[in-house]
């Protein structure tokens, strides 16, 4: 069984349903949504609290309204939306080819297995927490071990009781909604830890650690303790709890990518794109958290609405000239642009850093030459993302050799 459709977006998260929204009827075909879960909406969907929509919709919402109301858009829009559709693989030709053609995409769900062609595929299928056997933390292997969103399915989803005492592991903004899920659901926060030297922002929970590393859990059909080191001084130390949350430690949701043949950026380990969302591949696109792991959930809306203009332009593959960065920060993206082209979503480059700034300088230098330079009024911190303005490297040459950029 096959299907033909113009665009294929891959994922029903804030970046799938907003391209999506920005795309249907305004292409000469169909627009596909596939979302492997039951139910559209991506994280927000059971993320029961404020603090969504802000950049996107210019409100402020819910979790589940937020979700809610990028699928009415979506629907309206005149998109197809389909859940329980996981997508395999790509059919055919998996090399990278520099003519766009037709994608094919295996599709497998209650219906059936299908193959859908797509003139344009857009991969949105975000990013995901890193799980406790991924971190390998010794132990136990006792119950009562969750990262975020396992515990806000678990309670938001499926009503079900957590524990009565949890230790939070992580400083970051995602840390605060583990929090309050906990908080819901009449579970207090004894412990927030984080091996940083400072939380990313002032989390109003009491105590936290810092500079402090989850050495062990232990319990027996149930978390009991935690071993916590300090890594000043190296001396153990133990906290009774019955529930741990492993926040933020973001990997991208990336094997669409990798069987595609895309080129990976080895530092967010998502695909390379340029800065209107082109991959390497000729046709294929992608947005969201896949490319920067993790930003906001309006954020990646934002791309999704971004990507659209790029897809309804053609299907060339990426190009331009090479970002990178220099110790502390980790990672750029997009990471090629074209001085002079269009740029990416919304002006801003992402950048990620290990180190806090209070007031970070941003230099780039390309060929030896310094091509611009920035001050920011906002602090650069570690585990969220923090934005430059696209004019930093507006002025490099587009025959000249990689920018490379630093932090003051």
């Amino acid at each position: 069984m096959s299907e033909h459709v113009r665009v294929a977006i891959v994922g029903g998260g804030p970046a799938g349903l907003s391209a999506a929204a920005a795309l249907a009827g305004r292409v000469d075909g169909p627009v596909l949504v596939l979302e492997r879960e039951s139910a559209l909406g991506g994280i927000p969907r059971h993320s029961d609290h404020l603090g969504y929509g802000i950049r996107d919709l210019r409100t402020v919402l819910s979790g589940p309204s937020y979700a809610d109301r990028l699928i009415r858009r979506a629907a309206a829009a005149g998109a197809v939306l389909e859940t329980e559709a996981m997508v395999t693989g790509w059919a055919g030709e998996r090399t990278l080819s520099g003519s766009a053609g037709a994608h094919k995409l295996e599709v497998t769900s209650p219906r059936g297995r299908r193959t859908v062609t797509a003139a344009a595929v857009i991969l949105a299928t975000g990013a995901r927490e890193r799980p406790r056997p991924a971190r390998l933390i010794p132990g136990d292997r006792p119950a009562g071990v969750y990262t975020t969103g396992q515990l806000q399915q678990l309670v938001h989803l499926h009503r079900a009781p957590v524990g009565r005492r949890a230790v939070v592991v992580g400083a970051e903004l995602v840390s605060w909604s583990a929090v309050l899920t906990l908080r819901a659901a009449g579970c207090r926060t004894v412990l927030l830890t984080t091996e940083l030297a400072r939380p990313e922002f002032r989390l109003p929970v009491r105590p936290v650690r810092t500079r402090t590393r989850l050495a062990a859990i232990h319990g027996h059909g149930r978390v009991s303790t935690v071993e916590l080191e300090d890594l000043r001084t190296g001396r153990l130390s133990q906290v009774d709890c019955d529930t741990v949350v492993l926040t933020g430690d973001w990997i991208p949701d990336h094997e669409l990518a990798r069987a595609a043949g895309l080129t990976l950026d080895p530092a967010t380990l998502g695909p390379v794109v340029d800065a209107g969302l082109r991959t390497s591949r000729a046709g294929v696109f992608a947005a969201g958290n896949l490319l920067h792991p993790v930003d906001t959930a309006d954020a990646a809306a934002l791309d999704g609405r971004h990507v659209a203009a790029a897809v309804l332009a053609g299907s060339a593959a990426a190009s331009g000239v090479a970002l990178a960065v220099e110790e502390p920060l980790l990672w750029v993206a997009p990471q090629l642009i074209a001085p002079g082209g269009p740029p990416p979503a919304r002006d801003r480059l992402l950048l990620w850093t290990a180190e806090h700034r209070r007031l970070p300088r941003v230099t780039a230098v390309q060929d030896g030459r310094r091509v611009g330079a920035v001050r920011l009024p906002w602090p650069a911190a570690p585990g969220r993302v923090f934005r430059v303005p696209y004019s930093l490297v507006s002025a490099a040459d587009p025959a000249g050799g990689p920018v490379r950029l630093a932090l003051g």
